[in-house]
């Protein structure tokens, strides 16, 4: 498969997985030194201070339209959780190593394919499973290691 005909959600999924992979060792070696909480803290002024730009640049701050309150909501809850997300994979870095933590957090993997199927009505098919479990399974071998 030749980058011209992957998928663009691929591309973007795949410029994620490698961000977040940097994101886990740049927090962890940021984390050596201050509070967990106020390394998240710091870390969110930076996403905001680049979306802000990200859409200044873009003109994209002037087209906003009206929102729904369901999106509002959901937004807020989404932030929430990011935010929520965000203090405790701090937290674990700081009091554990980054091999272990980052792959314990893609847990998160497990967790969306089974509330899409519960709250969304998605239905993974029986690779889709299969790779789930492996998820599952290779991040449990992860944490128990002896």
């Amino acid at each position: 498969m030749s980058p011209e005909t992957l998928p663009s959600w691929l591309v973007w999924a795949l410029l994620s997985a490698a961000f977040a992979a940097l994101t886990a060792i740049f927090a962890k070696i940021g984390v050596e030194d201050i509070n967990s909480d106020l390394a998240t803290l710091i870390r969110t002024v930076v996403v905001l201070f680049s979306l802000a730009l990200i859409l200044f640049a873009t003109g994209q701050f002037n087209q906003f339209g009206p929102i729904s309150t369901r999106s509002w909501i959901f937004l807020v809850l989404s932030g929430l959780g990011t935010g929520a997300s965000w203090i405790c994979y701090f937290r674990a870095l700081k009091l554990g190593p980054a091999t272990l933590v980052a792959p314990i957090d893609k847990l998160s993997v497990v967790l969306v394919a089974l509330f899409g199927v519960v709250f969304l009505g998605e239905r993974p098919s029986l690779n889709g499973w299969f790779g789930i479990a492996l998820i599952a399974a290779g991040a449990v071998l992860i944490a128990f290691k002896r």
